[in-house]
């Protein structure tokens, strides 16, 4: 339990990491990092060791670990107050990025495949001036990358479902591309796709 992922967020909660449980704890008690809590209005606090164990000591359910004397509820999210840094806004380039932007989907027959069945195309062939970045590879079907070949789009009628684009930066980026349903935990979503409901900070 005390490996299980945390958000970290910097002092404008933007994120920026993940970090275990046990880290999370460790930076609460040193007073390096406050722990974020929401109630059912999605109104947000935060908490220092203290006042976490206040939270912890009215909280029913199996998502806590013991000390000696006390119990604590496992955080899910942690706001370091004096870290001032930009989250990264890069993905890294890779294949498997590649397959998580477009959701292990062929972008020529929209079929969604096991990684065994996949492959990347360049929607511009190489050999025809085309480059290996994010905006001209997708992931395709072994069997539609073979049917496209060294063509160009217009010339095998085979064309990208979604324009290919450098996807945006998620600190779990590789784990769940941004999908909300597979958050570890819901609160995630408000932090990650602050787009996607309003988020009200209790004072």
């Amino acid at each position: 339990m005390l490996d299980q992922q945390v958000l970290v967020l910097n002092r404008l909660w933007q994120p920026v990491n993940l970090c275990s449980v046990r880290r999370a704890f460790s930076l609460m008690f040193l007073g390096h990092a406050q722990i974020v809590h929401t109630d059912p209005d999605r109104l947000y606090d935060t908490h220092d060791a203290e006042s976490w164990l206040e939270i912890s000591l009215k909280h029913e359910g199996p998502d806590v670990v013991h000390t000696v004397n006390h119990r604590f509820r496992i955080p899910a999210v942690i706001v370091v107050p004096r870290y001032d840094q930009l989250p990264r806004q890069e993905v890294k380039f890779s294949r498997q990025n590649v397959y998580q932007r477009d959701d292990h989907t062929c972008q020529y027959c929209g079929v969604r495949h096991d990684l065994k069945q996949l492959n990347l195309d360049h929607v511009v062939p190489r050999h025809r001036g085309g480059k290996t970045t994010w905006e001209n590879v997708v992931c395709s079907c072994i069997s539609c990358n073979t049917r496209k070949a060294h063509k160009l789009p217009a010339e095998a009628n085979m064309f990208p479902l979604k324009e290919p684009r450098i996807p945006r930066w998620r600190p779990m980026f590789t784990m769940v591309n941004g999908n909300a349903d597979l958050f570890p935990h819901e609160s995630w979503n408000h932090f990650l796709n602050p787009s996607s409901s309003k988020v009200k900070v209790s004072r």
